[in-house]
């Protein structure tokens, strides 16, 4: 079975989780932390190299406020449990920002933690107008990648979003332009391992030619 250099995860369906429970929408994000940590074991057991999660973005951020002081302590736990584990961790996002946590500042240059075998990427309070926007200031458009915030991203082989959502929602453009995707109908607090192997197994039947 062919397994992905590079994974991208589109977790959604929280809000949507917590109101199917009959619990206010704000409650979904902390469950979604466990299927993060677990899903991040899989891809390292399957011998992943690269594994990027979304965890909000500069838009998510114009949610009640209650839903944004949720998720944003949601993506501050993750960091902290990913540091118990062997990664190289990047947390990516619009820093200068008054919503971006300023307990993951430390972490917007890439750090290991233990033998850090795998590179994880986090984005946080992203945008891709501002991970491009950087484009103009650096001027050097015969590299774009050297010149996008992004730039320590490789290019992502396989994107799974969960939520039955079919749409990239900004995920990383750039690195994103060959990659094959993979709807999950399952909330992402629901995640099961199965999940996991059904991507990868459907990925391991394309054809890929990155358009050659």
């Amino acid at each position: 079975m062919r397994i992905p250099k590079h994974i991208g995860i589109i977790p959604d369906g929280n809000r949507r989780w917590a109101a199917h429970n009959g619990l206010p929408k704000e409650n979904g994000y902390e469950m979604g932390l466990k299927p993060g940590l677990e899903l991040f074991r899989l891809c390292k057991e399957a011998g992943v190299g690269e594994l990027t999660f979304y965890g909000f973005t500069v838009d998510n951020t114009k949610r009640p406020s209650v839903q944004t002081r949720a998720f944003t302590r949601a993506c501050v736990k993750a960091v902290q449990m990913l540091s118990k584990e062997d990664a190289s961790l990047l947390v990516i996002g619009n820093a200068e920002s008054p919503m971006f946590p300023k307990e993951l500042i430390p972490y917007t240059k890439r750090t290991t933690f233990g033998k850090g075998k795998m590179k994880i990427n986090f984005l946080v309070n992203y945008g891709w107008e501002w991970d491009l926007n950087n484009i103009n200031q650096v001027g050097n458009k015969d590299n774009l990648i050297s010149c996008i915030r992004s730039s320590d991203v490789s290019r992502i082989d396989l994107i799974i979003r969960w939520g039955n959502r079919r749409r990239l929602s900004g995920f990383l453009p750039v690195q994103s332009v060959y990659a094959d995707f993979y709807v999950v109908d399952a909330y992402w607090p629901d995640f099961k391992p199965q999940h996991f192997y059904d991507a990868i197994k459907w990925y391991s039947e394309q054809d890929i030619t990155l358009g050659g």
